[in-house]
């Protein structure tokens, strides 16, 4: 095989070593079931694949991976590869990269400090409502308390292009309690045909942060748990404006995820109404880890 460029950065980060880890490869030349193999032994939570230097139709063609399956989208993949594509292909400062997925393209903003990215913002489709879970049977398979979860919300299914279950919890406490019971949390997402669960409360462990919250998965490959999950936090976004969480549907906040793991990140979240549907977008900084060749 020819050695392939590859990236490694760090997403939704506050400073180097946190937040969710990426590998970006730049290449045209492989198959998918070469991707797929190398998403899996780099084994992160997502891997992905720029198919050309070039732009196509004003963006460009990106695909992304986890070591079990291809994804049409994800949050952190995105702001990651936007980056590098900045930072590698493109050489200079640009107000916008956009990238070309499998859910459509997918606009990623810049602003910069001292000519070097500071944050990254993504528009994400407008958020599709689905069905809602039965707190007695969520709480089984996070092992929590029925009393746990606030019942002025719904737990609901939401998709920005991946569809996950918002989960709102009534404190840190209760957070921190919940723990993946596989076979339980597993069916549940698999009869509402989501990704994982993002369990969320408004009591973050810092003052400047507006919520925290921890997505679980139930996989067979999946950690569970990822420090930082943009898809999730897009979904969330909607669902916190749609239920008018804060008393109104304009959102501007700021989202601890990953401090039970060890890998405090940072998100960035706004939505509001727009023509009908909710307009969303999800932001953080972007932190270059290291870059080699695979295959040498």
């Amino acid at each position: 095989m020819t050695p392939i460029p590859f990236y490694i950065v760090d997403v939704f980060t506050q400073q180097k070593y946190t937040g969710n880890q990426l590998a970006v490869f730049r290449t045209g030349a492989l198959s998918d079931a070469e991707m797929q193999a190398i998403a899996l032994e780099t084994h992160f939570s997502e891997t992905t694949f720029i198919l050309s230097d070039e732009a196509r139709d004003g963006g460009y063609d990106v695909r992304i991976f986890t070591p079990e399956q291809e994804l049409p989208f994800a949050g952190h993949p995105t702001l990651g590869t936007a980056y590098i594509i900045q930072q590698h292909l493109i050489g200079q400062p640009v107000e916008r990269v956009t990238l070309n997925l499998a859910v459509g393209q997918i606009p990623v903003t810049f602003s910069y400090r001292d000519g070097q990215p500071d944050m990254l913002w993504m528009q994400q489709k407008a958020p599709q409502f689905g069905a809602t879970v039965a707190a007695e049977r969520l709480a089984v398979g996070l092992r929590l308390d029925v009393s746990d979860i606030d019942d002025r919300f719904p737990i609901q299914v939401v998709s920005t292009g991946i569809a996950f279950l918002m989960v709102p919890l009534r404190s840190r406490a209760a957070v921190v309690k919940a723990t993946v019971v596989k076979e339980v949390l597993g069916e549940i997402l698999k009869q509402t045909k989501t990704e994982g669960a993002l369990i969320f409360c408004p009591e973050p462990y810092s003052p400047d942060n507006t919520l925290n919250a921890r997505a679980l998965f139930a996989g067979l490959l999946d950690s569970a748990e990822d420090p930082a999950t943009g898809s999730a936090n897009g979904c969330l976004a909607g669902y916190l404006s749609h239920h008018q969480y804060f008393g109104g549907s304009t959102v501007d906040i700021r989202v601890e995820q990953g401090y039970e793991i060890k890998r405090p990140s940072l998100l960035h979240l706004k939505a509001s109404p727009q023509n009908g549907a909710i307009d969303v977008r999800v932001g953080g900084s972007v932190v270059s880890v290291a870059q080699g060749s695979w295959g040498d």
